[in-house]
């Protein structure tokens, strides 16, 4: 499949103008490597790891939900060196699909609500609220993740759902709106927890949005690189 053909597709998966702004520029292809696209890897992040790998299986490209280039790059040192020589020598396109992918049907909140078995679904302006049977335990045993509860958590009837760092303020007041008695995402800080009308319910980042990338890959027919970060747990 030639590159444009291949780009074409993708932005019917994830059309770019779904991305919030902070993302311009750093969506679609961002490293540009051969012309015909024959094999095709997919993971979350592109991270030393799944670069290895995806080398190591040919892959002419690579798609990420997470650019590896999140800042301008106006010196080429550090950890994006390794990076790029394996990027660039191998011929490998790195292709990124982010907050567009969050928003598009069958992304990253759809497939939350898909996994997690969430009916009457409403979206928010990052994420969604639905109908939700499950009690908390259970929500982590699913997301094979760890949780913790913030706030007085009873039972969950209706559920808001935001992939990655979601605690938002003014998202969990639009979710408390939409009639959801618990707002799950990951990465919450302090100043949210104790300003929150809801209950939280953080796991980590990864197992938020990783579903949605093996997801992907399976309805394209890609090869899914698992590699979630190592967790620091206490003995």
């Amino acid at each position: 499949m030639d590159i444009r053909e291949f780009i074409s597709g993708m932005d019917t998966v994830a059309p770019p103008g779904l991305a919030e702004e902070f993302d311009t520029g750093r969506i679609g292809l961002i490293i540009e490597g051969n012309k015909n696209i024959n094999r095709v890897f997919c993971a979350l992040d592109a991270s030393p790891g799944v670069i290895e790998e995806a080398v190591r299986g040919h892959a002419d490209m690579l798609v990420v939900h997470h650019t590896p280039i999140f800042h301008p790059v106006t010196a080429v040192r550090g950890p994006l060196v390794p990076l790029l020589r394996s990027v660039l020598a191998s011929g490998m396109n790195i292709f990124v699909m982010h907050t567009n992918f969050d928003h598009a049907p069958q992304g990253v909140n759809d497939s939350l609500a898909d996994i997690l078995g969430l009916t009457n679904t409403t979206p928010m302006a990052l994420g969604l609220v639905g109908d939700c049977q499950l009690e908390p335990g259970r929500i982590g045993k699913i997301l094979n993740s760890p949780l913790r509860i913030w706030g007085n958590l009873k039972s969950v009837r209706r559920l808001a759902v935001v992939g990655g760092s979601g605690f938002d303020i003014s998202l969990i007041h639009e979710a408390g709106g939409l009639g959801a008695d618990a707002f799950l995402s990951a990465e919450a800080k302090h100043s949210v927890i104790r300003e929150s009308p809801l209950p939280l319910i953080e796991a980590t980042h990864y197992a938020l949005e990783a579903p949605a990338m093996r997801m992907l890959a399976s309805r394209m027919g890609w090869h899914y690189i698992d590699d979630p970060p190592n967790m620091i747990t206490n003995p």
